[in-house]
């Protein structure tokens, strides 16, 4: 981990959960973190809440990341101020309730344009840092085991409608993004972590009442992403797939 000493990370979605949990762990390791998200009082709590010699490496900047302008807002001021995005955590994400079928259209845009747009987003800015610079830094996306074939909750779970197709997408990114990036010449990595339930505010106490201990905790997703910043250059982790114990699908 030492290489990244220094550098600049931005995570999305940094205001609460896995996105909080990253942050924390990778400012742990002396990286200078830029938080995105669109609630910027939690992003001020996380930072008075942190120790007071990670405080002066945590920045961030209010911002919605289905909004193209505002990120690419965003990724200039790192540009500007901090020299430039080394690693991204691209972890902002949505769900809306309904089916799929009948649900209202702009709930479906609002999910499409948080998890799978906003995400194309930030990478596109993170890379073009890394490429102005020639700098091998790192892509990673939190994605989630419903992007992976085969997820089935079963028919008394209530249907994650587009958030499903969102998460399939992404798995796509990650390889494509992998694919190009050899192409390029890039010596850029991609990470794809896909995790099961997890304890955070994504999921509703219900839920976790009926899961019981059969539950990650954001910090397993985050220790994840230390595990894939900390190997060596010429090594890639290119997919993760973390489930609690006992946890079905």
């Amino acid at each position: 981990m030492n290489r990244w000493r220094n550098r600049v990370a931005v995570v999305t979605g940094a205001s609460s959960g896995i996105g909080a949990a990253c942050a924390k762990l990778i400012l742990a390791q002396g990286i200078k973190v830029v938080g995105i998200a669109r609630r910027s009082q939690r992003l001020e709590e996380l930072k008075r809440a942190l120790p007071n010699n990670q405080q002066q490496l945590f920045h961030f900047k209010q911002c919605d990341v289905a909004q193209a302008k505002q990120v690419n807002a965003a990724f200039d001021w790192i540009e500007q101020e901090l020299g430039g995005t080394d690693i991204l955590i691209n972890n902002a994400g949505i769900l809306r309730e309904g089916n799929l079928v009948d649900m209202p259209i702009s709930d479906v845009l609002d999910v499409v344009n948080t998890n799978l747009l906003g995400s194309v987003y930030c990478l596109q800015n993170a890379f073009k840092s890394m490429r102005k610079r020639a700098y091998p830094g790192h892509l990673i996306f939190i994605n989630s085991i419903a992007g992976l074939p085969g997820y089935n909750p079963g028919m008394e779970e209530p249907s994650l409608n587009i958030y499903t197709p969102t998460k399939f997408a992404l798995s796509a990114i990650n390889e494509i993004c992998r694919q190009e990036l050899i192409t390029l010449k890039a010596k850029v990595k991609t990470t794809n972590i896909s995790p099961g339930w997890v304890s955070t505010e994504f999921v509703s106490d219900e839920s976790k009442a009926q899961l019981g201990d059969v539950i990650l905790q954001a910090d397993d997703i985050a220790n994840a992403v230390i595990y894939a910043l900390s190997t060596p250059p010429h090594a890639q982790v290119q997919e993760i797939t973390l489930r609690a114990l006992g946890e079905w699908f």
